[in-house]
């Protein structure tokens, strides 16, 4: 390899690599078909590879070329945070931020305190919504991103945490509740994930119980679980102190995975440093 990698080469390749087309790529980038084909041999005569095949229908990577994929993503990623790091001007603009209540009790302070300090011209409006209210928030881009949850542990690249569901009550066991034998659960809605583990959960153990109240506010379910009226659901880190984790002979419940999902449509940078910064401190807090 002979020489230093040039930026303009990087953002190139990489737009060519992502659209298979070296006329898509030449439109992204403002220059001619016949520039970015010279600019692809340039760049492969720097490394001493072939980075593309190319065919009447297009380009596609070669082995080294996806090798090569990810570093001339990773160089241009440091570079764009570099530029905004030590920019006079920094990031501005609004997002709309989609979140379950109880993730927003539990985590959003953390997360805005740090992503203020580094960006403190980006306006963040805040949306309380459970999961599924939110993805029709996203699909009408009202939102613009949203932190959610979902069942599936297995999405290793996109959960960014996970967290246990636990049963919440006013006293320390089930059996000082003093229910008798069928438990009175408040839960938010039947579409809720916290609804349909708590459910399933019972039903698997054989307990009998019943729906005595409901409340899509998390604020609703901490107020009739301290009542004593009946115990509920939810995870583990939104459990105020004045409340208890309740375990055997309630059933354990399943943990849910946080994702993060955006709206349709291109991503402002405001948008992708706020995802980018979640990814990076919530797996921690």
């Amino acid at each position: 390899m002979h020489g230093l990698l040039d930026l303009r080469l990087l953002t190139t390749f990489v737009h060519a690599a992502h659209s298979g087309s070296l006329s898509a790529t030449a439109l992204q980038v403002g220059r001619t078909q016949s520039a970015v084909t010279m600019q692809m041999q340039r760049l492969e005569e720097m490394l001493g590879q072939s980075l593309l095949h190319r065919s009447g229908s297009g380009v596609r990577l070669t082995g080294a070329g996806e090798r090569f994929l990810d570093f001339a993503e990773r160089i241009l990623k440091m570079h764009d945070e570099a530029i905004l790091a030590f920019s006079v001007k920094g990031l501005h603009g609004s997002i709309v931020f989609g979140s379950p209540e109880d993730y927003l009790l539990s985590f959003f302070p953390m997360l805005m305190k740090g992503f203020g300090k580094k960006y403190p011209d980006i306006e963040i409006k805040v949306v309380s919504a459970p999961t599924v209210e939110l993805r029709a928030l996203l699909q009408s881009r009202k939102v613009d991103l949203a932190l959610m949850s979902t069942p599936n542990l297995n999405d290793i690249d996109n959960v960014v945490r996970t967290e246990p569901l636990v049963w919440v009550g006013s006293k320390p066991t089930l059996e000082q509740h003093d229910f008798g034998s069928v438990v009175p659960l408040a839960l938010p809605a039947s579409n809720a994930m916290d609804h349909r583990a708590a459910c399933d959960a019972m039903a698997r153990a054989g307990l009998r119980y019943k729906i005595a109240h409901a409340s899509n506010s998390l604020a609703g379910l901490i107020g009739l679980s301290r009542s004593g009226l009946a115990i509920s659901v939810m995870t583990r880190e939104a459990v105020p102190p004045d409340l208890h984790i309740l375990n055997a002979p309630l059933p354990p419940l399943q943990h849910l995975g946080m994702v993060i999902d955006f709206a349709d449509g291109d991503r402002s940078p405001a948008v992708k440093a706020f995802a980018d910064h979640i990814r990076a401190v919530l797996p921690s807090l």
